[in-house]
């Protein structure tokens, strides 16, 4: 039962920064120069699915781009695969989660599937993908306000900012990649502000990353703010400080807690200025380990279990049954 509301929880946001990252992209394509413009190749980087992509397509243009990344049900970064899976796990903690946020992820999967040629009309895009946005906090704040604060609410919140890290780190990533690349060439200064705004919009951080900042945009600020922040719900930091204290009340939690710590020292250990493209990267590619030995040990700690006893009471129920027959 934990297992499927963890994994609702990453489906969810999984399905929130798709139609975001979307979002953003499209916005930024309309403010640069095609000469400058990244095009739509890095939201593929970005899922982390290149191969997968390629098996399908043989180039990155926009409608192919948006066809993989929403309406094709084979590709485990589309927004149609993450908002079934997430529906699916619901369905099997309905009586869980609170018959309000069910009902809001029905109503949201719906919308999805019904109006989901939006997605590939740039006068209809931005309209879907913000309704998607929109249905996707509502059912977090039902789940927030409703939900008991037992191990299911902890393994939700645990869910969401595991997923929430991961696709901020990959984001920055990939999103600073050019920009670091284009440091040194003067052609290209006058459009750095509005790509490093796509890279904290493409994270909802502009306004917070303004107030908080209170200076021009700049490389090493916007890169200390994403990732070190200690008051930014989105920052990589902030994340996994998260999923500490959701995961600090559950018994056996010392491994797991042990491997996040190790993970927030490594954040802390590096200083914006000194990261180049390549450190960076790699500094990334670190974090994004961490988080994938943090979910493989939540794995092995908490859910791998209960699946055993599943299976085995599965088993059993299928011996008696084959006694019954027998007999």
């Amino acid at each position: 039962m934990i297992e499927t509301i963890y994994w609702m929880a990453r489906y969810l946001e999984r399905a929130e920064n798709i139609a975001r990252l979307i979002n953003v992209n499209s916005h930024l394509l309309l403010d640069l120069p095609k000469g400058i413009s990244p095009g739509w190749e890095p939201l593929i980087d970005i899922t982390g699915t290149r191969a997968q992509y390629l098996d399908l397509y043989n180039n990155f243009s926009e409608s192919n781009v948006v066809a993989y990344l929403v309406t094709d049900i084979k590709s485990p970064a589309s927004l149609r695969f993450a908002l079934n899976a997430a529906r699916e796990n619901a369905r099997t903690t309905r009586d869980v989660i609170p018959q309000e946020a069910w009902e809001q992820l029905n109503t949201l999967h719906f919308y999805a599937s019904e109006y989901i040629n939006y997605a590939q009309r740039k006068t209809k895009r931005f309209d879907y993908f913000n309704s998607i946005i929109t249905y996707c906090q509502t059912i977090n704040g039902l789940l927030a306000d409703t939900m008991n604060r037992d191990a299911g609410y902890l393994f939700l919140q645990i869910g969401r900012y595991i997923e929430r890290a991961d696709m901020s780190s990959r984001i920055i990533d990939v999103r600073t990649t050019n920009l670091l690349n284009q440091n040194n060439h003067l052609e290209f200064h006058p459009f750095a502000n509005i790509q490093w705004m796509s890279v904290l919009k493409s994270m909802t951080a502009y306004q917070m990353y303004r107030r908080e900042v209170q200076v021009n945009i700049s490389q090493e600020q916007v890169l200390t703010f994403l990732l070190k922040s200690k008051v930014f719900p989105r920052s990589i930091y902030f994340c996994i400080a998260e999923v500490a204290r959701n995961t600090n009340p559950l018994p056996k939690s010392e491994a797991v807690l042990s491997l996040i710590n190790q993970t927030l020292t490594s954040l802390l250990s590096k200083q914006a200025s000194d990261l180049t493209q390549q450190s960076l990267h790699m500094y990334l590619d670190k974090i994004q380990v961490f988080l994938t030995q943090i979910g493989d040990k939540l794995d092995n700690t908490y859910f791998l279990s209960d699946r055993v006893q599943k299976t085995t009471a599965h088993q059993t129920a299928s011996n008696i049954n084959d006694a019954v027959s027998i007999t």
